[in-house]
């Protein structure tokens, strides 16, 4: 009787060693490897709603170029700002540049400082140059209490484009 006892738990050991054990291991890493697939889709799906956002995004742009003036330049466009905030006098210095985006958009960028000039007109200026409509945006700006005159300002503004 001890032997048949003996040996129906060495059967029990070996079923459970061989065939129940090796069974719930497997079942577990199913389930862990659902898991790192179920992440990785959630992941998949905020990408792609950032990818079809920033594409909307490109697009809005584009059309939003297409339907500017013809012969919209950067340059001008600032120095006609400046003109209508009363700040034209005030430029120290305008110094364009442009980066090449792509085959069919550039970057056009121009760097300007302002002195002596009041925190009325820099707002009037910003809201003069900030446009959705022409695609203007102002990337840096550096605002400094002048030093010959503390209740005016110097400002260094990076405006940008695409053309």
């Amino acid at each position: 009787m001890l032997v048949a006892v003996a040996g129906g738990l060495a059967v029990l050991f070996l079923v459970l060693q061989l065939l129940v054990f090796p069974f719930l291991d497997r079942m577990d890493g199913l389930r862990s490897g659902v898991s790192a697939k179920e992440a990785a889709l959630q992941k998949m799906k905020v990408l792609r709603d950032e990818y079809r956002s920033t594409r909307q995004g490109y697009q809005d742009v584009e059309q939003r170029l297409a339907q500017r003036q013809k012969g919209f330049t950067l340059f001008p466009f600032l120095e006609a700002a400046a003109a209508g905030a009363a700040i034209k006098a005030n430029i120290k210095y305008m110094k364009p540049s442009e980066i090449g985006v792509d085959g069919a958009r550039r970057e056009l960028q121009v760097e300007m400082k302002l002195e002596k000039i009041t925190l009325p007109q820099l707002v009037d200026f910003l809201r003069r140059i900030e446009s959705s409509q022409n695609v203007v945006s102002v990337r840096r700006i550096t605002v400094q209490e002048s030093k010959s005159m503390p209740s005016y300002l110097d400002i260094i503004l990076q405006v940008v484009t695409f053309q």
